[in-house]
């Protein structure tokens, strides 16, 4: 049975004038304009905590006690550390609606580019409405919905795989582990383990077999 394109997740592209995300005004007005928000997690207390990747040589603008660093990768020359705030509409938005973010990218002032996953069409619609509602005024500048090959894979093997890269799941250091990836998926993690594992092998059976 064929699936209707709409129920397949998309990748979606925005650009926002953001003028109330204050991790992003923070870095701002310390004179670093260059930086990405890579993940965001809710927390007791209306907190909202944003994993930001900025050029390490800028760190020493930041005051101490204000990140908590979790990695530094010498070679891209790039620290990733955890701020906390209030969360702002988009943050707030995208955590409400269970959507994956991949990165909110500044490209000048407040403006900010981001990029994450939905479900589906119809989730996809529902956060930009969500955010028109606002007051933002978000431009469209991709909506890539996933689409099967299946030549090596079957449906589901490739949609989990799929889904598992663009999670940033085989990126080093992971941006997300197997068991929030399969929370997120709504499976076991036994489950996504599997189905990766079996879509793997298949993958490399047929690289090495040509």
């Amino acid at each position: 049975m064929s699936r209707n394109p709409k129920d397949e997740p998309y990748l979606i592209t925005i650009e926002v004038v953001n003028t109330r995300c204050k991790v992003s005004r923070t870095l701002i007005g310390l004179g670093i304009k260059q930086f990405k928000i890579i993940d965001i997690r809710a927390f007791p207390a209306g907190l909202t905590s944003h994993l930001v990747k900025i050029p390490t040589k800028q760190l020493d603008k930041i005051p101490r006690g204000s990140v908590k660093i979790q990695s530094s990768d010498e070679s891209k020359k790039e620290t990733s550390g955890w701020f906390d705030s209030e969360g702002c509409d988009v943050c707030n938005t995208i955590l409400s609606q269970g959507i994956f973010l991949i990165s909110g990218r500044s490209i000048k002032d407040d403006t900010l580019v981001y990029s994450f996953i939905t479900r589906n069409f119809e989730a996809f619609k529902s956060i930009i409405s969500k955010l028109e509602d606002t007051g933002l005024k978000p431009r469209v500048l991709e909506a890539a919905r996933y689409k099967a090959r299946m030549k090596i894979l079957t449906e589901k093997q490739e949609r989990l795989l799929w889904l598992a890269f663009k999670m940033g799941f085989f990126d080093y250091p992971r941006k997300i582990n197997t068991t929030e990836l399969s929370h997120r998926l709504g499976m076991e993690a036994s489950t996504f383990s599997e189905i990766t594992r079996r879509g793997m092998r298949r993958l490399l059976e047929h690289h090495f077999e040509t």
